[in-house]
């Protein structure tokens, strides 16, 4: 029988294309999102994968649409906590509601989505969670304290839950992405984009479908003794 997947932010850029990856691997996917009903749309006829909107910050949505996920398809098997959001600036100009919309949604809907399905996870013996860092959680980053500060955490968040989940067949792990060809990295101006370019060892930027072949192997029967590990994949850009 086919694993129920959930993938957060799971209908545009990365999240696409670890949508159908997963969908790949023989999971039924079931792929949230926040914002655009039409672009939702699009993508379920598209790819054939149901699509459920809901805002991951919001504690008791993340509860009562798992809960209906899990009515209709299935117990979810694996959740990747993909969802992000960006409120840049420096300290000085980022204001009160920038650092918590970003904590809200990066880091506290790892924790929500975690609090949904994980306790099922472990009665059933099985489960997955991968959960989507950055490089800029890894290394810092100027003028985005507060979504450097959320992607550590998730780092974080990965290492203290994978303990719970160890004994019980239930992995936690994380990708950390570098720069990736998505549509916000390609609004970037060439100037900028080109220097950015120059720092990754590798001399390109990565693609969607390389952070997805990750998650795939991460959430695959093949990986039950990897956990609580982050893995970078940022064509080296940052080592450690």
């Amino acid at each position: 029988m086919a694993r129920i997947a959930v993938v957060t932010g799971g209908s545009r850029g990365i999240g696409e294309a670890i949508s159908l990856a997963l969908q790949k691997a023989g999971a039924t996917v079931v792929a949230n999102y926040a914002g655009n009903d039409e672009k939702a749309r699009a993508f379920t006829e598209r790819t054939g994968i149901a699509a459920r909107k809901w805002d991951v910050g919001d504690h008791q949505a993340c509860i009562d649409n798992c809960a209906a996920i899990a009515a209709e398809f299935g117990p979810i098997d694996i959740v990747v906590n993909n969802a992000g959001i960006t409120r840049d600036g420096t300290l000085a100009r980022m204001s009160y509601d920038d650092w918590h919309d970003v904590m809200r949604v990066n880091l506290g809907g790892c924790f929500n989505m975690a609090k949904a399905c994980f306790p099922g996870m472990v009665e059933r013996g099985w489960g997955r969670i991968v959960n989507i860092g950055s490089i800029n959680g890894q290394a810092g980053q100027y003028g985005q304290v507060n979504y450097a500060a959320a992607k550590s955490g998730i780092h974080g968040f990965t290492k203290a839950l994978a303990q719970e989940g160890a004994k019980k067949g239930v992995t936690v792990n994380a990708i950390a992405p570098g720069y990736i060809d998505t549509d916000m990295v390609a609004a970037v101006p060439a100037p900028v984009l080109e220097k950015i370019v120059a720092k990754i060892p590798v001399g390109r930027l990565g693609q969607a479908e390389e952070i997805a072949r990750g998650v795939a192997f991460l959430c695959s029967e093949n990986a039950g003794f990897v956990t609580g590990s982050t893995m970078s994949i940022n064509g080296g850009q940052h080592m450690y």
